[in-house]
């Protein structure tokens, strides 16, 4: 006989699933049965209140068609109840696709490969053929990198192993183990200092986002023209790139495209124009993308001259893909204006005031570093600790609101990302200390004497392989002794590196993420959208070689703020 089990719906559910007090408004209607003899007891011990929310939304449902007679959900063969599924897939399909030989031949190849990895590095040819050894590792590494997704490896785990391997053949191949340690020390603390900063900058940015702040940017934006739109799109989301992340902006604009377009082949190519425009935006400041910062942290930019040279190459790059699109079917068929889709979520109490303290903490850190001569990310620290008590106090005895606190911003950071970030800047430096970087810098410039060239082919090579370890290994290539800080070639660098990835989709975070948020096909954005980036790009080196040149600049009053001009 099977046994039923009552769900009440008395309780109220936040947005990230959280299950809450009972609330005082209860649903009325009877409760709702489950059957749950056809699933194991101890999959039920496992459910999660996401599940508890999705019975919760089935019941709600149900009752609306019969309000007044309970229902039973019988468990279709092959299938779990609402309340029972812990996941998509039920405990047969899990029973049928479970293949333990499989397992233990994966476990023991894992193995394996450890055990003659930790043998090879032991052996004295390593320490005869030190880069030898390290390339071979950095390459066997890099491809797990590339092609995670067929390998099933995640790239954070396969960047901190290869970084790992690195040292230890680095230990073994020093002229002694003081020697290397030495280095290690030194790389670990200037590699320390972006991983503070991106904690901190993704933590205040997630902070303003769980209260809803970036609505006042994108609430503003009230034209349905397609034309029209595809411009303001783009250039909100430049602007807004180059105080936030690319990756940040993309998140925020794709959501907001949900209520100015239906799912059509236009909304694809607006999804499109934020990721060329994200890019792009984070190209001209020294916090709007990760390469930028590690170039403006090491020292090879700074602030004021970086924006004044890059922000006309960077508009450029956006504009003619822009002006391009113009011209498509996709929005010149688009005879009428576009409704709104979706309604606009409620901004958070006191959520204006957390938006404007988060954009002024980011702001306020070049202007830091240039008052005090403190590192970046003490600066990031600080703004961080302000919107920190600054929560804290705004909610204080707000029980509900906890989602809204620091420590929750925490939890949903992307962790994952600052090890990758870890593991890959380690690992190149590990390159560097073995003078392998230097030797790879000498033989471009014996075989490509043109700084521009190489700057441009970085940025190129980026559409395909990770910005982040290409712009850690040019650091590592060309010290500012060679080539001094707000050179021609450093600048270049920022630009193509941070605008080289809208070539391809899977070139950028801002192209990964659209490609997830709207099921974007690799193969559409190769036909649609990377000729337009490409010129963008091309005609953004172009504009940057003829402003240099030419000594044009980005007129601007900060250059005479004394404590700004330099930093």
């Amino acid at each position: 006989m099977s046994t039923l089990l009552p769900l009440r719906t008395h309780y109220s559910l936040t947005s990230n699933q959280r299950l809450l007090s009972p609330s005082s408004t209860r649903l009325h209607h009877p409760p709702r049965f489950f059957r749950i003899s056809d699933c194991p007891a101890s999959r039920l011990l496992r459910r999660n209140v996401g599940l508890l929310a999705r019975a919760e939304d089935k019941a709600r449902d149900s009752s609306t068609s019969s309000p007044t007679q309970p229902q039973e959900f019988t468990s279709s063969p092959g299938a779990c109840d609402p309340l029972c599924s812990v996941d998509e897939t039920s405990w047969e399909d899990f029973e049928a696709s479970y293949q333990p030989k499989t397992d233990l031949l994966k476990a023991l190849a894992v193995l394996a490969a450890a055990g003659t990895g930790a043998l090879a590095i032991n052996h004295s040819w390593v320490a005869a053929n030190q880069d030898i050894a390290m390339a071979l590792l950095f390459a066997i590494g890099y491809v797990g990198i590339i092609f995670e997704e067929s390998l099933a490896f995640n790239k954070s785990g396969v960047g901190l192993l290869m970084a790992v391997s690195l040292w230890v053949v680095r230990s073994i191949g020093a002229p002694s183990t003081d020697i290397a340690l030495t280095e290690l020390s030194h790389a670990t603390g200037e590699i320390s200092e972006i991983v503070f900063f991106l904690l901190g900058a993704m933590t205040i940015v997630e902070i303003v986002d769980a209260h809803q702040g970036f609505k006042l940017v994108t609430d503003n934006i009230t034209t349905r023209k397609p034309r029209t739109l595809l411009w303001v799109v783009g250039f909100v989301t430049f602007f807004l790139s180059s105080v936030l992340d690319n990756l940040t902006s993309t998140i925020v604009m794709v959501s907001l495209l949900r209520k100015l377009a239906p799912p059509s082949e236009y909304r694809k190519l607006l999804g499109a124009v934020v990721v060329i425009a994200a890019n792009a935006g984070g190209a001209w400041t020294p916090i709007g993308d990760v390469t930028t910062t590690m170039l403006w942290i090491h020292g090879q930019i700074s602030t004021l001259p970086t924006m004044k040279e890059l922000f006309i190459p960077s508009a450029i790059s956006l504009a003619v893909p822009l002006a391009l699109m113009s011209l498509a079917s996709e929005v010149n068929g688009k005879g009428q204006n576009s409704a709104d889709v979706l309604a606009s979520e409620k901004m958070a109490p006191r959520g204006q005031l957390v938006f404007s303290v988060g954009i002024g903490a980011l702001v306020f850190v070049p202007i830091f570093k240039s008052l005090t001569g403190l590192p970046p990310y003490i600066g990031m620290l600080l703004g961080l600790g302000v919107l920190w008590i600054l929560t804290d106090a705004i909610h204080y005895g707000e029980s509900e609101r906890q989602h809204l606190k620091v420590p929750q911003a925490l939890s949903r950071i992307d962790t994952q990302g600052v090890l990758f970030f870890l593991g890959i800047l380690l690992s190149v430096s590990s390159l560097e200390a073995a003078g392998i970087l230097r030797e790879l810098a000498n033989y471009l410039d014996t075989h490509i004497p043109n700084t521009e060239l190489i700057a441009s082919a970085i940025g190129v090579v980026s559409a395909i392989i990770d910005n982040v370890p290409l712009v850690a290994a040019t650091m590592g290539m060309y010290d500012l002794s060679s080539i001094p800080k707000d050179s021609e070639f450093w600048q270049l660098v920022a630009y193509c590196a941070g605008t080289g990835g809208s070539m391809l989709i899977i070139g950028s975070a801002a192209g990964v993420a659209f490609m997830g948020m709207e099921k974007v096909n690799f193969f559409w954005y190769l036909r649609k959208v990377s000729g337009f980036a490409f010129a963008g790009y091309a005609a953004g080196i172009a504009a940057y070689l003829a402003v240099h040149n030419l000594n044009l600049s980005l007129p601007t009053t900060l250059a005479e703020v004394p404590f700004l001009s330099g930093s």
